[in-house]
C-alpha cells in the first residue's frame, strides 16, 4: 500500500517524536559492527528529516543519545560522538529551511561536539519551516528533576510561592518549552516502550510501535504512522460523542 497517497495531506501531525531503535540489532543481522548500523541510521535521520519537511511537520524530534547510554563502552560512545558531528549537515539545513535545536544535558557532551552543535543552532535559527530537534544526553527523570529544582529554587527565594507550582509552571521549565507536545510518539525496532524519553509531554500523545528496524525506516513508514494517527480519535479525557460533537460544531463554523 502507497501510504503517501492515503493520507490526510491536510491533517498532518505538527509535532512527530522519534524513538529510533534498532541500529545494533540491524547491523548484527548482517553481521557488521554495530557502528555500521549507526551509519547506516544516519543516513536515514537525513532522509526521514527531509520526508517530514515535504510532509509538512513544524517540529521533529528524535530521540538520539539517552543518559542511560553513557553506560556504554567507552569505545561506542566515542563513536557514536564523532558520527554525530559528521552528521550534523548544515547544508541539509539551510536547503530545507530547517532549524536545528537540543534538549538534554549538553554539559556533559565533548566540548568540539558542543561547539559543533551550538553553531548549528546559532546559524539555523532563523530558518522557520520546522524545527529539528535531537534529544542528546537526554532523559524526562533528568528534566522533569531539573524542573522541580529549578521551581524549588524559585519557592526559596520567594519568587513564587508553593500554589504557584502548576502544570503551566512545571512546562515552561522543561527543555521543550519552546514547542508543542508531540502529537504523534513513533518507536522503531520491535521493542514497546517510550525508555525516558518525553514522559511529561507525550501524556496524550498518539504512540506508535513499529517492528521496523531504524536505518530501514523509510518514507513510506513514516507515512503508515501518520495514516495510523489519522484513523485514531484523540479524546483527551472525553467521551467519543463529546469530541464528535465538538468535531461537528467546528465544522458548521
Amino acid at each position: 500500500m502507497d501510504y503517501l497517497e492515503k493520507i490526510d495531506k491536510s491533517n498532518i501531525p505538527q509535532h512527530i517524536a522519534i524513538i529510533m531503535d534498532g541500529n545494533g540489532r540491524w547491523a548484527k543481522q548482517r553481521g557488521m559492527e554495530r557502528s555500521m548500523g549507526h551509519k547506516a541510521g544516519a543516513e536515514t535521520v537525513h532522509a526521514i528529516v527531509e520526508d517530514a519537511v515535504r510532509l509538512g511537520v513544524k517540529y521533529l524530534t528524535l530521540y538520539t543519545f539517552s543518559t542511560e547510554n553513557w553506560n556504554r563502552p567507552v569505545a561506542e560512545v566515542a563513536a557514536l560522538m564523532a558520527l554525530l558531528m559528521e552528521s550534523i549537515e548544515e547544508q541539509t539545513f539551510m536547503k530545507n529551511n530547517v532549524a536545528f535545536k537540543v534538549i538534554g544535558d549538553m554539559d556533559r557532551l565533548p566540548a568540539d561536539v558542543r561547539e559543533c552543535l551550538e553553531g548549528c543552532i546559532e546559524r539555523t535559527s532563523k530558518n522557520d519551516r520546522m524545527t529539528l530537534v535531537l534529544a542528546l544526553s537526554y532523559s524526562s527523570r533528568w528534566e522533569i528533576t531539573n524542573a522541580v529544582r529549578t521551581l524549588a529554587g524559585k519557592v526559596r527565594c520567594g519568587e513564587i510561592l508553593p500554589e504557584d507550582i502548576t502544570e503551566e509552571a512545571i512546562g515552561k521549565e522543561m527543555t521543550t518549552n519552546f514547542m508543542p507536545d508531540p502529537d504523534l510518539l513513533i518507536r522503531t525496532g520491535r521493542e514497546v516502550r517510550l525508555s525516558n524519553f518525553l514522559l511529561w509531554q507525550a501524556a496524550y500523545s498518539e504512540l506508535y510501535f513499529t517492528d521496523v528496524l531504524w536505518p530501514d525506516f523509510a518514507k513510506d513508514d513514516l507515512c503508515k504512522a501518520i495514516y495510523e494517527y489519522q484513523h485514531r480519535q484523540r479524546r483527551y479525557g472525553k467521551t467519543g460523542e463529546q469530541v464528535t460533537s465538538t468535531e461537528n460544531d467546528d465544522k458548521t463554523k
